[in-house]
């Protein structure tokens, strides 16, 4: 039998769904899960045989690229993602910042902040470049079918973007339910061109040895290196596995993964790849290529389409990327329009649409071709990978409670092969890998600035306030004036009393007859049950001490947390209370450790956050803010 601390420290599994619900959650989870990943067979083979780095088109150069596509997807996607990190689930949920929660002290340590704020940043790198260079790929099939489209490729691809964008304020619930049906299609589709190219030329089937792997290193040496880079264009997306776990569970995606979309995928390439063999002149685009010329037009409608859905998953993913920063304390607060009144995770973030839609035509017009904006992909995609993996190591060994002799080797080879992609990318970072770079870079800088600032923010806070038992003492002693109504004063530390309170009574002279200090937390668990939402201590005298908590997949609402506080005993009256507020003005003159830059950086991004009123849910008109000057 376990002792409880060796138990504490096994994963947390997640309740799966029922096995009846397996097969509708697996159809979901084609369209949200792998429509990043399942668009790749449009520019992959295309780009290790007619980009910027292509490789002679021989036979041998064919299979040994083929074998490298086959076990990057066998080993990277298959063993490392679906076999081993969706086990890595905080209560049910996936991605990133779910990976960084599990960690021991909300992961502490600053390698491991650090890690989190850079692949949460190197995804939003991924999240501008994928909508573009997916629509662009699928929309540059209409030149395959007729040269005369060729001019209006870009218009077409900026006018899909910009409705792609326009309709993220209504929501994807009503859209969502085709996403499934359609990637169904989609993936058989794939398998069904890429099959009937293969019984034409059955020897493709060769590549699928690793000794065509091998031999493709050693017959092309750097070259070699630099087509990995584009080989690595068919597992993007293998993040969104994780990602989106707590969406589908662990069972419905894999068998998603196994049945259909690993087939799938792997067929159409090696169809390619039979196509190339036969016809070399058909490198231009070898996925349409493998189109019998009648169903070109309905085959670039069917891709674009599917190209929608991906870019969709992936902008959907940013948002609630984002959503999990502020909440973690990565970046300030930000409006959120909750799109369901079903499903909780289904957000609208306007700021952030406007922004990654204008990055996404920028990309377009710049870079003007798939090919060219297929160099500018995958670095963000390979850096994210290892990145993950070294998250991963922290956890099994501080969560988990692994071994480093079980550990290690597992991790190593994990690492051995993100590095080995991680470095053939950096080849591309002159050609177009700067750009998700230079994003990661900024949001890199954003996060820990806020982070770090927040910091010194709380510790000039700490300063100026009281203790709340001094407080409560000299309340009792002084017995101030009181007046009718209930008064909400809001502080982020729970032990302290509010800086606005201490305004209040210092100016006013006055307190409520119930005055509440009311402090508001994100917990490490994406999702905090509603019986641990809240907590009241009663002092006496009308006076009360509220912690309220939320998950760091949740909105705070504090006029919920209040209707939760009476079955506590705290009766309020909406009509009759008030909340109050600290802004504050920050001064970059003080002696804080933070860069001056730095400082000028928070200071920017506190006087452009959402303001907590609407944050928090409190109601307009009855929120009052008492203002002070802080030097940083």
């Amino acid at each position: 039998m376990q002792s409880p601390t060796r138990a504490s420290k096994l994963p947390r599994v997640a309740p799966e769904p029922a096995r009846s619900r397996t097969l509708p959650l697996a159809l979901g989870a084609l369209g949200v899960v792998f429509g990043d990943i399942g668009t790749s067979p449009l520019y992959t083979i295309k780009e290790c045989f007619h980009g910027l780095h292509a490789i002679e088109l021989t036979e041998a150069n064919v299979l040994g690229v083929l074998s490298l596509v086959f076990w990057a997807l066998t080993f990277v996607v298959s063993i490392k993602y679906v076999a081993f990190v969706l086990r890595a689930d905080n209560r049910g949920e996936g991605g990133i910042f779910a990976l960084f929660a599990l960690l021991p002290r909300g992961g502490s340590s600053r390698v491991a902040v650090l890690s989190a704020a850079a692949g949460a940043a190197l995804l939003f790198g991924d999240g501008v470049i994928t909508p573009a260079i997916s629509v662009l790929s699928a929309v540059e099939g209409l030149g395959v079918a007729t040269h005369a489209a060729q001019p209006v490729l870009l218009p077409i691809t900026v006018a899909i973007l910009v409705a792609l964008f326009a309709v993220q304020r209504r929501g994807t619930a009503g859209i969502a339910r085709i996403f499934g049906p359609v990637m169904a299609l989609w993936f058989t589709t794939l398998a069904a061109l890429g099959i009937a190219r293969i019984v034409r030329n059955p020897a493709v089937l060769a590549a699928l040895s690793p000794a065509h792997a091998i031999e493709f290193f050693q017959r092309n040496g750097t070259h070699g290196l630099l087509v990995l880079g584009s080989v690595v264009l068919a597992i993007t997306g293998a993040e969104a596995l994780y990602a989106d776990l707590g969406h589908f569970g662990r069972r419905p995606i894999r068998l998603a993964w196994f049945v259909l979309v690993f087939p799938a995928l792997a067929s159409n390439y090696f169809g390619q790849g039979a196509l190339l063999l036969d016809e070399p002149a058909a490198a231009v685009n070898p996925f349409y290529g493998l189109v019998p010329r009648p169903l070109l037009y309905p085959m670039v409608a069917l891709s674009t389409l599917a190209a929608v859905i991906a870019s969709q998953a992936l902008i959907s993913g940013i948002f609630s990327i984002t959503s999990q920063a502020v909440q973690l304390g990565f970046l300030p607060r930000v409006r959120v329009v909750h799109t369901s009144g079903e499903v909780a995770g289904q957000i609208y973030l306007p700021a952030i649409n406007r922004m990654l839609m204008l990055a996404c035509i920028a990309l377009v017009v710049f870079f003007q071709h798939s090919s060219n904006l297929a160099a500018a992909y995958g670095f963000a995609v390979t850096a994210d990978m290892w990145i993950t993996s070294l998250l991963f190591f922290f956890v099994v060994r501080e969560a988990w409670g692994w071994p480093v002799a079980r550990a290690l080797p597992l991790v190593l080879a994990f690492l051995i092969a993100d590095l080995a992609f991680f470095a053939s990318s950096l080849f591309k970072l002159v050609d177009g890998g700067w750009f998700p770079l230079a994003v990661a870079t900024v949001v890199v800088a954003v996060m820990l600035t806020w982070r770090d600032g927040r910091r010194a923010l709380h510790r000039q806070m700490e300063e100026r306030t009281l203790p709340l038992d001094l407080f409560l003492a000299d309340v009792r002693r002084h017995a101030p004036q009181r007046v009718p109504g209930t008064a909400v004063f809001m502080s982020s530390d729970p032990e302290g009393t509010p800086v606005a309170l201490l305004h209040h009574l210092k100016h006013n002279k006055v307190l409520h007859e119930q005055v509440v200090f009311l402090s508001v937390r994100s917990d490490p668990r994406p999702v905090v049950p509603i019986g641990e939402r809240v907590r009241v201590e009663a002092f006496g005298d009308g006076l009360y001490r509220v912690q309220a908590v939320w998950g760091f997949m949740e909105s705070p609402d504090v006029p919920a947390a209040l209707r939760l506080a009476r079955e506590q005993g705290l009766i309020t009256d909406p009509a009759t209370t008030s909340f109050y507020l600290g802004r504050e003005t920050l001064l970059v003159t003080g002696r804080s450790r933070l860069q001056r830059w730095r400082k000028w950086l928070f200071a920017l991004l506190a006087r452009n956050a959402e303001p907590a009123s609407k944050w928090f849910g409190l109601p307009p008109g009855r929120v009052i803010e008492l203002g002070m000057q802080i030097e940083l």
